[in-house]
């Protein structure tokens, strides 16, 4: 047999492999966060016919003489180059901008994967579209906060709640009317809440007692009685700005026998709280204090941060996301459902937050599409085409030239 017949059916082989390659990374054009794949040829090795010669006895030197016996596939690399966004304001649809994976778990084994359009199932877990639990760190509800150093969790949402906080600081900001006479007063009711959630109405009455100078006084509905603090001053200098408080601590008592006392510290900002001779507009810029609140929404940031958005109007992170980093992505295994397996030339996870030590940032509302290039797509399968199409001439040639050898006998 011809050598060169053997080596037309290895070039129909890899060439075959090289179209199925490509004829996959054309199928998936449209997959969520798809990564290409691309084939690399190597040939097989020579039959060396006459090796090389050094010069010697007055005579030069000669090359090897040697016959090639092929092509083989040397390997098929996955592109982990970063995919076009596209915007779909999903709250769940996250892409990853830059190096990382998002990490999901079957319950016993861990997978990564650049696809995320994520959901919420019906028990409030965040799962990749495989139904895998997308991992991360959740909120600690005894200290209200996330530890991302430890081992990450399936995040799950589900009947998450807020508790109350009891008011602490009421901060007033605005201007009181300087054309207002001795013994003239400006109301403003503030909404403050106990530690158990109640809401409670307070009266901040400032009375202009001088020329400059203005008293406080702090009245409660009834079933409060205002045990100490209620009442302060406030002067102002020669130019409308604040030139010294006397604002004690406001401790309230409540007499009602459900609620709690609160302790209200009643603060100016100097430099916002004027008294000019101009319209006042007196307001509580700052208030703390809330009532309980049950989770309504989420948010995602571009850094993983899980942004509950609660009914009593407050926002808290209840998780963050974890991203795994690899010093080979490469080297990673597919297994379907756009998900990737560890394998012994990827090297371990490194699991952190997005935007930290390499990782990407998220893109929140947005979803990575595939990087596959259909213009060089084509163009490599019409290579291949051609490719296919002369190995397979080298074979019928080949068979030809037998032909007329066998044709000797006759």
């Amino acid at each position: 047999m011809l050598r060169s017949m053997l080596s037309g059916v290895s070039g129909l082989r890899t060439h075959q492999t090289r179209m199925d390659v490509i004829g996959n990374n054309i199928a998936n054009v449209n997959t969520v966060a798809f990564k290409g794949s691309r084939v690399n040829f190597q040939e097989i090795f020579s039959q060396t016919l006459n090796p090389a010669s050094s010069p010697a006895n007055g005579r030069g030197g000669s090359n090897p003489t040697q016959v090639g016996l092929g092509v083989s596939l040397a390997t098929i690399d996955v592109l982990h180059t970063n995919g076009s966004t596209q915007v779909t304001d999903k709250a769940t649809d996250l892409s990853i901008d830059g190096d990382g994976f998002f990490v999901v778990s079957n319950g016993s084994s861990r997978f990564y994967t650049r696809a995320g359009n994520l959901n919420l199932d019906q028990m409030g877990n965040l799962v990749h579209p495989s139904g895998l639990l997308v991992m991360g760190w959740m909120n600690d509800p005894a200290s209200n906060e996330i530890t991302t150093t430890g081992e990450p969790q399936a995040i799950n949402l589900a009947n998450l709640s807020m508790p109350p906080q009891a008011t602490t600081k009421v901060t007033f900001e605005g201007n009181l009317d300087d054309r207002l006479g001795v013994g003239e007063s400006v109301p403003y009711t503030v909404s403050v809440f106990d530690a158990k959630g109640r809401e409670h109405k307070l009266t901040y009455t400032f009375e202009k007692i001088a020329g400059n100078e203005w008293r406080y006084t702090v009245s409660a509905p009834a079933g409060l009685t205002a045990a100490s603090g209620a009442t302060g001053t406030i002067s102002f200098d020669s130019r409308g700005r604040v030139a010294s408080t006397d604002m004690p601590q406001l401790v309230i008592t409540f007499d009602d026998g459900n609620t709690v006392d609160l302790n209200i510290q009643t603060s100016v900002t100097a430099e916002k709280f004027t008294q000019y001779s101009a319209e006042g507009n007196l307001k509580a810029a700052e208030v703390d204090g809330y009532k309980s609140g049950t989770l309504n929404q989420i948010q995602i940031d571009s850094n993983g941060c899980i942004i509950g958005i609660y009914s009593n109007g407050m926002y808290r992170i209840d998780a963050v996301l974890a991203l795994a980093s690899f010093t080979n992505p490469a080297g990673l295994e597919k297994i379907g459902d756009n998900l990737f397996a560890m394998s012994t030339n990827s090297g371990p996870a490194y699991l952190g937050t997005a935007g930290q030590d390499g990782r990407g940032t998220i893109n929140p509302g947005t979803l990575e599409m595939s990087n596959v290039d259909l213009a060089k797509e084509f163009t490599d399968m019409i290579t291949t085409q051609r490719g296919f199409q002369a190995n397979s001439r080298i074979i019928t040639t080949s068979d030809e030239m037998l032909q007329e050898l066998v044709n000797l006998k006759r």
